[in-house]
């Protein structure tokens, strides 16, 4: 036995998560996120917020992001001399190379690597 759910079913479940810190616009980017992996892929997945809150985090920014994975001196050596837009889209870069990015409205969402 099965229930299919939607965006929105899958964003309210995220966000009921009371162990995770999604926005509503973080959860909505996720679930359709999801739901695009499965169609793209021929699919069906399971959802599971633990799994999910463990394996993705919501970001304000993608800089906030750096700071937080990469040590001070990483960052500067990687990302030096770089204006904030070009900030952006080479830790984006970096990101895609490694795991996913999801960014909406608001801030990204990344993946574990």
């Amino acid at each position: 036995m099965k229930t299919t759910l939607n965006t929105h079913d899958i964003a309210n479940a995220l966000l009921n998560d009371k162990h995770a810190a999604w926005s509503y616009n973080g959860a909505k980017a996720l679930a359709e996120y999801l739901e695009q992996y499965e169609e793209d892929c021929g699919v069906e997945l399971e959802l599971d917020v633990v799994a999910l809150r463990c394996e993705y985090s919501e970001w304000d920014n993608l800089e906030d992001w750096g700071h937080s994975y990469f040590t001070d001196n990483q960052f500067k050596s990687l990302f030096k001399d770089l204006e904030e837009d070009d900030l952006d889209e080479e830790i984006a870069q970096y990101i895609e190379e490694q795991g996913i990015l999801i960014e909406f409205e608001g801030g990204a969402i990344v993946s574990s690597f």
